[in-house]
């Protein structure tokens, strides 16, 4: 997911960052707005970005020019809402592209819109879905959490697919192939982190059930299972 540093044209480098920004934006504002409200959160808003941060900065090797590696969003979006990790997922990707060397400045808003805009709002998408249709807690988690995590890497085979397309078959050639290189390390390790949320989800709930009830995260019925 993580596209390396120079490796998209700079229009599409340019294109990504600007198509980025308002979510950020509006991500800063709704995180402010509920620190204000509910201050005693700060503490469970750090455990997400940790999370989120410790997960995506475990990489494997997989298309040229990026990596596979779990994402960590799903656990934020679904206590703070999609739009609260766009902030949270810029400073994780900033810190780890000058830390570590992974990602990158240039690439810093196409990666941003994957792992921090596209993925987070999915989770939370799926997550809804699965509670409308009355499907166990953890089930909900697990498919928010690992689909997401899908979602985010089919991304970011269109952003390749669209800055380097097939010369035969264009666009959609250029997709299919870096979507089944990315399948082959990310399907599992979608898996992996669907399950690793699901195990932090059930501490959260049984060590700080009153907190989550509040966050409308989970219902007094789902702490008592």
């Amino acid at each position: 997911m993580h596209i390396m540093e120079g490796f998209l044209p700079v229009k599409h480098a340019i294109g990504w960052s600007v198509a980025s920004a308002p979510f950020v934006a509006y991500g800063l504002h709704t995180i402010n707005k509920r620190i204000k409200e509910k201050p005693e959160q700060r503490m469970l808003l750090g455990v997400a970005a940790a999370f989120t941060f410790v997960l995506s900065a475990l990489k494997m090797p997989s298309v040229t020019g990026s990596c596979s590696h779990p994402t960590g969003t799903g656990l934020g979006s679904i206590l703070f809402g999609p739009a609260a990790m766009a902030p949270i997922g810029m400073v994780v990707l900033l810190f780890q592209a000058i830390l570590l060397a992974h990602g990158g400045l240039t690439t810093l808003g196409a990666n941003i819109f994957s792992m921090a805009i596209v993925g987070p709002f999915a989770a939370a998408a799926i997550y809804r879905l699965a509670k409308s249709a009355k499907l166990p807690f953890g089930v909900s988690i697990f498919l928010a959490a690992s689909l997401g995590d899908l979602l985010t890497y089919v991304t970011t085979s269109c952003q390749l697919a669209l800055a380097f397309p097939d010369t035969v078959g264009g666009f959609a050639a250029s997709f299919v192939k870096f979507a089944t290189v990315f399948a082959v390390t990310q399907i599992p390790l979608a898996i992996s982190e669907g399950l690793l949320t699901v195990i932090v989800f059930n501490a959260l709930a049984r060590f700080n059930p009153q907190e989550l009830k509040e966050m409308n995260v989970v219902t007094a019925q789902e702490v008592q299972s």
